[in-house]
């Protein structure tokens, strides 16, 4: 039986892509749509807690910063797969 870390990873990957094509797109209209200041709500939880710890940094970069802390944990979560992989043999 296949482990389900790879399910999980690719999982939040695809929420991830998710959340940020909707930020994309609320942010800065495209499509017709109008800019949504709340547009970047659904990237916050998957960026916790790496977002939280940002809210020092200047103005102009938060955004930017919501949106790739998700990376962090996307990276975080393949490695701990790839060390129970390494570890369970």
């Amino acid at each position: 039986m296949r482990s389900l870390c790879p399910i999980f990873v690719l999982g939040f990957a695809a929420l991830w892509l998710a959340a940020l094509v909707l930020f994309l797109i609320g942010a800065f209209g495209w499509f017709g749509s109008e800019p949504d200041p709340l547009s970047g709500l659904f990237l916050l939880p998957l960026g916790l807690p790496w977002n939280r710890l940002a809210g020092g940094l200047p103005q102009p970069l938060l955004p930017w910063i919501a949106a790739l802390a998700p990376a962090v944990n996307l990276a975080l979560l393949w490695m701990l797969c790839r060390g129970r992989k390494r570890f369970s043999a």
